[in-house]
């Protein structure tokens, strides 16, 4: 029988309303008992009980272990895993796992938008459909997987675009890879377009101790913005800044001259990102904008929101010295489309 691990981490798939707000309470086994799926071994795990806006570089690291151990168990090896996760922060997990995935068995994330003692919880089904997708043959060679709502998505390149809708979670591509669209009399999932192709890069080296400690921050420009924040993150400790900017990637000259100094003069890596949900990121005008960016040796990055590129650089920066020839290098390869324009 397929074996399916279930790692939970918490969030509102494990919630409940309490006199202080809704809080995370239910245990692995609570869960998976909700779902309700039948013909799967299922095998849960509690890894943390915790809302992912208050997760940090460490708890993602925590998350990443315990993927890897499941993975390398040779006694009662698992053909896949199911992690719940609060949706805030599901997108930063589900990079950083789809960055370092080096495993032919599916790796899916879900959760839920609406608490687990809520008379129309969404958690069970958002469970059920993630733990069918992730023993479904047509699910192994995609790396790690988003199923919500229904929705079969990618790791990379998905973001959650709705603050309260069921169907919370946007593909940057436009397009989900599959979809749960409805069950079969066996109770077997309707997969139309499983998964689709994932782009073959190498995974990276999965993170250490150091990569709970690498700090670096998310600006993003607005009317009237300058360096303030900029050098007040570097003051901070900052190695990297990710500068969401706006439009298809635009700042202002002042903010070209401090991303420009950080560069040369102190060794702190910018990348380029827009603010704006989808569609590329490329260095077209000047006058502080994209082109004068790319010019001063900012690399634009089109292939994963600013948050994804966030945790996709805070990884790199943990690993190894700054360089800024590398940093391009990397970017290039793991947080661009090919067909996009840069």
């Amino acid at each position: 029988m397929t074996r399916i691990a279930v790692i939970a981490t918490g969030g509102t798939i494990a919630s409940t309303a309490t006199d202080s707000g809704v809080v995370a309470t239910r245990p692995a086994a609570n869960l998976v008992e909700r779902a309700g799926v039948s013909g799967i071994d299922t095998e849960p795990h509690d890894l943390m009980t915790v809302g992912s806006y208050c997760m940090d570089l460490h708890h993602l690291r925590l998350i990443s272990d315990a993927v890897a151990e499941l993975l390398n168990r040779t006694d009662d090896p698992v053909d896949g895993i199911v992690i719940t996760h609060g949706t805030d922060t599901l997108e930063e997990t589900a990079i950083l796992l789809d960055l370092v995935h080096d495993d032919p068995r599916p790796v899916v994330l879900t959760g839920a938008q609406r608490a687990s003692d809520s008379p129309d919880a969404d958690g069970p089904r958002n469970l059920a459909d993630a733990i069918l997708v992730a023993g479904d043959t047509r699910s192994r060679e995609q790396g790690v997987l988003i199923v919500f709502a229904g929705q079969v998505l990618p790791a990379r390149g998905t973001r959650k675009t709705h603050t309260s809708s069921l169907a919370a979670f946007s593909s940057m591509s436009g397009c989900p890879a599959g979809q749960v669209r409805s069950r079969a009399q066996d109770g077997a999932p309707i997969l139309a377009g499983a998964a689709g192709a994932r782009r073959p890069t190498p995974p990276l080296p999965r993170p250490t101790n150091t990569f709970d400690n690498t700090r670096v921050d998310l600006v993003e420009m607005y009317p009237g913005a300058d360096d303030t924040l900029m050098r007040a993150a570097v003051a901070a400790g900052a190695k990297g800044i990710v500068l969401a900017g706006t439009g298809i990637g635009n700042a202002n000259p002042v903010v070209v001259d401090a991303a420009r100094d950080l560069v040369t003069r102190h060794d702190v890596a910018v990348v380029l990102s827009t603010r704006v949900p989808q569609g590329p990121v490329a260095g077209v005008y000047g006058n502080g904008g994209g082109a004068d960016l790319v010019a001063a040796g900012i690399p634009a990055a089109s292939g994963l929101p600013a948050t994804q590129l966030r945790i996709l650089l805070a990884l790199w920066l943990s690993q190894h010295e700054f360089d800024a020839s590398q940093i391009r290098s990397m970017i290039a390869r793991y947080a661009n489309d090919p067909d996009d324009p840069k």
